[in-house]
């Protein structure tokens, strides 16, 4: 008798030790999610033509795409990224600046970014990108970026 209460004590020890596997289902670091509107009707998506996304100091991230929304990342090590965006052979430079918030999602998924107090500015000299808002400022501040379920920032050209 004392033997399968051992037994048993052992398994109750074994099977209590265990941990479930963790998966990440959480959402990660979000990206930026851009648009792209007709300047002329600004409730319309409008299509960039050949359109090249570089991130200085990074690899490209799109290449001669025709798209009318785009998923760029913030650099989570700094507080400012600035990314040349060309369409038919104008390139337009937008400067994106924020500050990086860290939130613990789970043991299993670890830490993301949050990006607050984002400041969008475009450099506007070159003919393609009109504006960032629907009156065609050059500027926007978005408070926070904490998910990819809407567009976060709206290209007029």
């Amino acid at each position: 008798m004392r033997k399968y209460y051992l037994l048993l004590t052992l398994i109750a020890l074994l099977v209590s030790s265990c941990e479930k596997d963790d998966f990440c289902i959480e959402p990660i670091t979000p990206n930026m999610v851009i648009r792209f509107y007709n300047a002329t009707n600004i409730t319309q998506t409008k299509s960039v033509e050949d359109l090249s996304v570089t991130p200085e100091g990074f690899d490209e991230l799109y290449s001669n795409a025709n798209l009318d929304s785009i998923l760029i990342p913030l650099d989570v090590t700094s507080n400012q990224i600035i990314y040349n965006l060309s369409s038919e052979s104008n390139i337009d430079i937008i400067t994106i600046n924020y500050d990086v918030e860290e939130v613990f999602v789970s043991r299993s998924c670890g830490f993301k970014a949050i990006f607050n107090n984002v400041s969008v500015t475009s450099d506007v000299s070159n003919d393609w990108i009109i504006g960032l808002t629907e009156t065609l400022e050059n500027t926007i501040t978005i408070p926070t970026i904490d998910n990819e379920t809407a567009a976060h920032v709206k290209i007029f050209h």
